[in-house]
C-alpha cells in the first residue's frame, strides 16, 4: 500500500524469507558457514539454533541457493510427523519411488538405502536439512539417528542438518539422546542482531526494495532496536507498521513516537509499561529540577556575557529586555583583557586556512563564519556550532564540490562528464571508489581523505570531504572553507557512512585469492616482498626477503596475505580486496599518495603529505 508512496518497488519488509533481502551480519556469516561445513563433511549431524524470527529459515533458503555441484538436498519444513512419514518425506523429496500406502519402515529404508549407494556411486552427496527440529519427537529423532547408519565401509550416505529454536539444544542433552549428541560435529546459536547491526539491516532491507533516501532517523534506528530487542522479525513487523502510518499521516519519515505507536498496535503495551514510563519521566523530572536549582544557586552571583564571534571581530550581545513592570537589573560584566585574547587565539586554533586552489577559478579559501558562546568568565571556551552551519548552508556540500576536493588532495582534475556519476568519472581518472560504514578507526585505519555523509535536523543530506586527522580533530572541507572540529562535534550528525578514493593495481579484478595465477599473483608478491622488507618484526633492522617468484596464489602466498591483513586490522580471510589493496599502496611508502592521518616524528607536527 505504501510502496508507491516512498518510491519502493516492492515491500521491503515482508515476512517471507526471500534470499534477496538475507542481511549478512557477522553471525548470519558464521551460521552459513557452519551449515556449508556441514554439507561437506561426511558424516554426523550440523546443529543450528537460534531463537524466534532470528532469520533461521531465511538463512535455509540462502544454503538451498548455494548448494555446491555434486550435492543433492531434501529439504522437510514439518517435522511433526511419525518415523515412518519423516522417513516416507524424504523419500518424496530425493524421489525415490516406494509401493503407494505403504506402512512399513523396513520397505522404505531399504529403498533409500538403494538410491544413496546410487548417488554415492556417481561421486554425489546427499544432504537432509530439517527445519523446526524442535517439533521432532524423542523416537523421530532416534530415527533420524538411525539414518546416519546408511553407509560404506569408508562413507556415511547422509549427512544431516538441524534447525530450530534453543529448546533443540536442551532436547539433544536428554539421556536418552546422548548417542546422537555424540554425533553432533558443529553447533552454533545464531542470536540476535546487535544496534549497529539493526540500523544495517533496517537500510539493507530498503535499500533492496529501492529506496533512494533514509526514511528512519537516528533514534528511530536505536528506538527501533530497543523496541524489537534486535529479532529480524519482529523489526520487520514493527518497521512494516510504522511506514504504513507514516504514509497514512502523509509523512515523509518515521519518527519516534510513530514508531512506538507502531510497536504498541504490534506487539500491545507491556504490563506496568505506561506505569514504568510515568515513574521514569517522573524520576528524570525530579534530576533535572535539581541540576537546574543547583546550577542558579553556582551563578547567582554574576551572569556572564554573550560574545558574538564573526570574522574575527568581538561584540557584546544585547541583554535581554526587561518584562514590563518588572524591576529586574542584569549586570553585564566586562570582558577582561585576558579573556578577549584568550577567546579569538582558541578559535584561531581551529580553523585551518586552505592552500590555493585552482578549480572554479577560486583563490584562497575563507574561513567559516561562527557563532560561539562563552561557557564561564574563566574558560574563554569556543564551540562551532556544525548543525546551525549545516543549516545555513554556508558551506557547499554537494556531492560535486565533495568529490572536487578529493580529486584536488589526488592532485587530479575532477572531469565534467554529464550522465555519469562521481564514482564514474573517477574510474575514467584512473581513480576507484570505496564506500563503507564505519567509525574514526576505520578511517584511521584506512588512511584516506573521506566524504563524510552528514545528517542534519531536517534529515539533509550533506557530502564533506575529511581531509586531515591529527589526534581527536578533523578537519573538514566545505568547498569554500575549512574547519577543525573535535570527534565528539561531528559525530552527532555522522552515522558512519564514507567514500574515499584510492589508486587501483594495474589489473581488471579486484579480488585474488588462493588458486589464481598470472601477471596479478607476481604484482602481489612484489607488493608483499616489499612491505615485508620495509617493516621490521621486531623493530630492529628491517628485513630482506628474496623476491617470491611463480605466478601461483598458493598456500604459503595465503598466509602472507592473512599476516598483512592482521597487521592493518583488515578480516584476516587470506583474500585480497580493496581493502587490503588499499594498506598494500600504503605500505609502498607511495608520496603522491594523499593521507588523512600522519604518524609525527621527531616531536614534529601532523602533516597531511608524506
Amino acid at each position: 500500500m505504501y510502496t508507491a508512496y516512498f518510491g519502493l518497488t516492492e515491500n521491503p519488509f515482508s515476512l517471507t524469507p526471500d534470499p534477496r533481502f538475507l542481511f549478512m551480519s557477522q553471525r548470519h556469516r558464521e551460521a552459513l558457514a557452519h551449515l556449508l561445513f556441514g554439507i561437506g563433511e561426511r558424516g554426523g549431524f550440523v546443529l543450528l539454533t537460534g531463537e524466534v524470527g532470528t532469520g533461521k529459515t531465511t538463512l535455509c533458503r540462502s544454503l538451498l541457493e548455494q548448494i555446491p555441484q555434486g550435492v543433492e538436498a531434501a529439504l522437510v519444513l514439518n517435522p511433526k510427523q511419525t518415523a515412518i512419514e519423516l522417513v516416507a518425506s524424504l523419500c518424496d523429496e530425493l524421489k525415490v519411488s516406494y509401493p503407494p500406502g505403504t506402512n512399513s519402515l523396513k520397505v522404505l529404508i531399504d529403498r533409500l538405502n538403494l538410491h544413496l549407494l546410487e548417488i554415492h556411486a556417481k561421486g554425489r552427496r546427499t544432504v537432509l536439512i530439517i527445519d523446526e527440529a524442535q517439533n521432532l519427537s524423542t523416537d523421530v529423532l532416534e530415527q533420524v539417528r538411525l539414518l546416519t547408519n546408511l553407509e560404506t565401509s569408508t562413507r556415511k550416505l547422509l549427512q544431516i542438518l538441524l534447525i530450530g529454536q534453543p529448546e533443540l539444544q536442551t532436547m539433544m542433552a536428554r539421556p536418552e539422546l546422548r548417542q546422537l549428541g555424540q554425533r553432533i560435529t558443529a553447533r552454533y546459536h545464531l542470536a540476535p542482531l546487535m544496534l549497529n547491526e539493526t540500523a544495517a539491516y533496517i537500510q539493507h532491507r530498503l535499500e533492496v526494495a529501492g529506496c533512494k533516501r533514509r526514511l528512519f532517523t537516528r533514534g528511530t534506528l536505536r528506538l527501533a532496536h530497543r523496541l524489537s530487542g534486535g529479532v529480524p522479525r519482529l523489526i520487520n513487523t514493527i518497521c512494516d507498521r510504522a511506514l504504513l502510518g507514516a504514509y497514512a499521516k502523509q509523512r515523509e519519515s518515521v519518527g519516534s513516537r510513530l514508531l512506538r505507536k507502531a510497536a504498541s498496535e504490534v506487539m500491545g503495551p507491556g504490563p506496568l509499561s505506561r506505569t514504568r514510563r510515568l515513574f521514569g519521566w517522573a524520576i528524570a523530572l525530579a534530576v533535572c529540577l535539581l541540576l537546574w536549582a543547583g546550577w542558579q544557586f553556582l551563578l547567582a552571583p554574576m551572569v556572564p556575557e554573550q560574545v558574538l564571534v564573526t570574522e574575527g571581530k568581538l561584540a557584546k550581545s544585547a541583554p535581554p529586555a526587561t518584562p514590563a513592570g518588572g524591576n529586574l537589573k542584569l549586570h553585564t560584566p566586562e570582558v577582561n583583557t585576558r579573556q578577549r585574547a584568550a577567546l579569538p587565539e582558541k578559535l584561531e586554533g581551529s580553523m585551518v586556512p586552505e592552500r590555493p586552489r585552482e578549480v572554479g577559478g577560486e583563490g584562497s579559501r575563507s574561513q567559516i563564519s561562527q557563532e560561539v558562546s562563552e561557557k564561564g568568565a574563566d574558560t574563554g571556551r569556543a564551540s562551532i556550532m556544525l548543525g546551525e552551519f549545516l543549516k545555513t548552508g554556508k558551506g557547499k556540500t554537494d556531492i560535486d564540490t565533495a568529490f572536487e576536493t578529493l580529486f584536488d588532495r589526488w592532485q587530479a582534475r575532477y572531469p565534467v562528464l554529464p550522465g555519469m556519476t562521481a564514482c564514474e568519472r573517477a574510474a575514467k581518472a584512473g581513480l576507484r571508489c570505496f564506500s563503507g560504514k564505519g567509525n574514526w578507526t576505520t578511517l584511521r585505519h584506512l588512511n584516506r581523505p573521506a566524504i563524510l555523509e552528514l545528517i542534519d535536523a531536517h534529515q539533509g543530506r550533506h557530502f564533506v570531504p575529511a581531509v586531515q586527522m591529527e589526534d581527536r580533530n578533523i578537519t573538514l572541507d566545505f568547498g569554500n572553507r575549512q574547519a577543525t572540529l573535535d570527534r565528539a562535534e561531528i559525530e552527532p550528525f555522522w552515522f558512519g557512512d564514507f567514500t574515499l578514493l584510492w589508486k587501483p593495481p594495474p589489473f581488471r579484478s579486484f579480488i585474488l585469492k588462493k588458486g589464481d595465477t598470472g601477471p596479478e599473483v607476481l604484482w602481489l608478491k612484489a607488493r608483499l616482498d616489499h612491505a615485508e622488507g620495509v617493516h621490521s618484526s621486531d623493530g630492529g633492522e628491517a628485513r630482506t626477503k628474496a623476491p617470491s617468484s611463480g605466478p601461483l596464489f598458493d598456500e604459503k602466498l595465503r598466509m602472507r596475505v592473512m599476516e598483512f591483513q592482521r597487521t592493518h586490522f583488515i578480516k584476516a580471510d587470506g583474500i585480497v580486496g580493496e581493502q587490503t589493496l588499499i594498506q598494500l599502496n600504503k605500505a609502498t611508502a607511495n608520496s603522491s599518495i594523499p593521507l588523512l592521518y600522519s604518524q609525527p616524528q621527531n616531536g614534529e607536527r601532523h602533516v597531511i603529505y608524506p
